[in-house]
């Protein structure tokens, strides 16, 4: 079963990390950063989601894959990946606390992904994105970059 959530997707190091607020929270602004500096768009505002095993496989939909909307020029195509295991989840809607405690979990398709409340403008928020990931992004095992449907 395929699940569409409101969630800009970037990939890193193979592993997804979905990018969750409202629309102007940062999504596609912080992915934008990211893609500059290595990172792979994988889908802008929305991405589909299905359970594979243990782990949760995104994938952009069909209608907006390999496009992003950057606000004041509009949609571009732009390089992508075509489908990665989730491993993370920004909420870019709730403020960071200085100190995080244990973190809370979102199950998707019955895998819980952890969730970190994150501030996306900050200058520093492209490498915290890859601290984040190293810090409490689930390992993802290898896993061919196009899931059966």
């Amino acid at each position: 079963m395929v699940e569409t959530i409101h969630a800009t997707c970037i990939v890193i190091d193979d592993r997804g990390i979905l990018l969750t607020g409202p629309s102007g929270s940062g999504k596609s602004d912080l992915a934008l950063r990211l893609i500059h500096d290595g990172a792979m768009l994988l889908s802008d505002d929305y991405t589909q989601v299905r359970r594979d095993g243990d782990q949760l496989i995104a994938r952009a939909p069909e209608t907006i894959e390999g496009r992003m909307e950057v606000r004041g020029i509009g949609i571009v195509e732009m390089p992508h990946c075509p489908a990665a295991p989730v491993a993370l989840i920004l909420d870019l809607a709730t403020p960071p606390d200085r100190m995080p405690g244990t973190l809370a979990t979102r199950a998707i398709a019955g895998i819980a992904v952890p969730v970190l409340p994150f501030a996306p403008f900050e200058a520093s928020a492209p490498r915290k994105v890859r601290l984040a990931l190293a810090a409490f992004g689930l390992a993802t095992g290898t896993h061919d970059a196009e899931p059966a449907p």
